[in-house]
C-alpha cells in the first residue's frame, strides 16, 4: 500500500469487506496501516462520491452501531443495506462477534 494517500489505502481495506459482514472504523483504520486513523476513516467515508460502488455501508462503530451521518445524516439506509445482506441488530447494533470481518494485519 506504499506511495498511496491515506484515503487511497483505507478504501482499498473497505472494498474487501466481505457481503455479510462489517468492519470498525478502527479496525479499517488499524489494515490500512495506522491504527491512530479512525476518524481519518470517517473523514475518508464522507468523501466517497454519492452512487460510489464502494460498500461504505458495511463500516460501522467498535460497538456495531452504524453512522448517523451515513447517505447524508440518514442512518436507516445503512440499517436496510446492512439487513439486506443478512445482517441482524439487537437493540439498534449489529452483533460485532458474529458479523464483524475476521481479516487481520500481516
Amino acid at each position: 500500500m506504499e506511495g498511496r494517500t491515506s484515503f487511497e489505502r483505507i478504501y482499498e481495506v473497505i472494498a474487501q469487506i466481505p457481503r455479510g459482514r462489517v468492519a470498525s472504523y478502527g479496525q479499517i483504520a488499524e489494515l490500512a496501516g495506522n491504527r491512530r486513523w479512525a476518524r481519518v476513516v470517517g473523514y475518508a467515508l464522507h468523501a466517497v462520491p454519492q452512487g460510489s460502488p464502494l460498500p461504505c455501508h458495511r463500516v460501522v462503530t467498535k460497538e456495531g452501531r452504524v453512522s448517523a451521518a451515513f447517505g447524508s445524516g440518514v442512518c436507516n439506509r445503512q440499517t436496510e443495506l446492512l439487513k439486506a445482506e443478512g445482517i441482524e441488530f439487537t437493540d439498534g447494533y449489529v452483533d460485532m462477534k458474529k458479523y464483524q470481518w475476521k481479516r487481520r494485519v500481516f
